[in-house]
C-alpha cells in the first residue's frame, strides 16, 4: 500500500479532534529538523510548551518514542518532563516515574566505547553519540564511512555477545541493548491507562520507527511516515516534513 498524501480536512493523517486518540511521536525527523550532528539540533521555543499542551488535550496519552535518552530528551524539553521511551525503548518513563531501564551493564560498551573513538579519529567529521546504554555511529557528514561504520559496529556487537543489537537509522549505526524496540516500547504503553482502549497514532520518520507503523497497523491504529526515506515504509499515511507535525501541533494547542 503506497502512504497517502491526503490533505483535506477529511483525509488528513493527523485528527482535528484528540479526544480518544494516544499519540506516539518520534523526535528527530519528525517534531525537529535533521541536523549534521545529534548536538546541532534546533528545538523551536515554543514546542517544549507546545508539546505539554498538546499531551493535556490528550488526556495525557501522548509519549515521545525516541533513539535519543531520557536524559537527553529532558534536557531538549526543559522545564518538562514529558513520558518517554528512550534508546529505542530500552528505557521508559511513565507520568514522571521512575525510569525503568533493560537489565544490562553499561560498563559493557568501555571497550566498544574506545574502539569506536579511535575508530572515528580515521573519518573526519565522524561523530560518536555515547548514550550510556547505547553508542551510536554518525556518519551524516562523511557518507563514505557507511560500510566501514558497518563492519565496525558488527565486530563489536559480535565481540560483546548475547543481549546487544545493531540498529541502523538514518546516516547512522548504533549498538543497543537486544530485546527492544519501539514497537514493543509502543505495545506496553498501550496495556495501561491512560492509553489503553484509545486509537493509536504513530508518528516516525526513520527505518527504527518501522516497527511502531507495524503494531499500529496490526491494532487498527494510523501510522504517519514523515518525510521520503530511502528505503520502502509500511507507514499508511506521509507527511512532508517535521514542520508539517509542528504546524498540526500548534492549530491543535490553539484550540479552545
Amino acid at each position: 500500500m503506497q502512504p497517502s498524501t491526503a490533505v483535506d480536512t477529511a483525509n488528513h493523517p493527523l485528527p482535528d479532534d484528540l479526544n480518544g486518540w494516544a499519540l506516539f511521536i518520534d523526535i528527530d525527523g519528525t517534531l525537529i529538523d535533521l541536523a549534521a550532528t545529534p548536538e546541532s539540533i534546533v528545538v523551536p521555543p515554543e514546542l517544549p510548551s507546545q508539546l505539554m499542551k498538546l499531551s493535556q488535550k490528550a488526556d495525557g496519552a501522548m509519549a515521545l518514542v525516541t533513539g535519543r535518552s531520557i536524559a537527553a530528551v529532558d534536557a531538549m524539553f526543559e522545564p518538562y518532563h514529558f513520558t518517554v521511551a528512550g534508546l529505542h525503548g530500552a528505557e521508559i518513563r511513565r507520568e514522571n516515574a521512575e525510569i525503568l531501564r533493560k537489565g544490562i551493564e553499561a560498563a559493557a560498551l568501555d571497550r566498544p566505547r574506545m574502539m569506536l573513538q579511535k575508530f572515528a579519529s580515521r573519518w573526519p567529521g565522524m561523530v560518536i553519540e555515547d548514550k550510556g546504554l547505547g553508542l551510536a555511529v554518525h556518519y551524516r557528514q562523511v557518507p563514505e564511512a557507511a560500510i566501514p561504520a558497518a563492519h565496525a559496529v558488527d565486530g563489536l556487537v559480535k565481540d560483546l555477545g548475547y543481549g546487544w543489537k545493531r540498529q541502523d537509522g538514518k546516516m547512522v549505526i548504533e549498538i543497543g541493548p537486544a530485546g527492544t524496540n519501539k514497537g514493543i516500547a509502543v505495545a506496553h504503553f498501550m496495556e495501561t491507562a491512560p492509553y489503553a482502549g484509545r486509537k493509536l497514532l504513530v508518528m516516525g520518520d526513520d527505518l527504527t520507527d518501522e516497527t511502531m507503523f507495524r503494531f499500529a497497523n496490526e491494532t487498527g491504529g494510523r501510522s504517519v511516515r514523515v518525510g521520503d526515506p530511502p528505503f520502502e515504509s509500511i507507514a499508511e499515511f506521509k507527511l512532508d516534513s517535521a514542520d508539517t507535525v509542528r504546524s498540526w501541533i500548534a492549530t491543535m494547542v490553539a484550540r479552545q
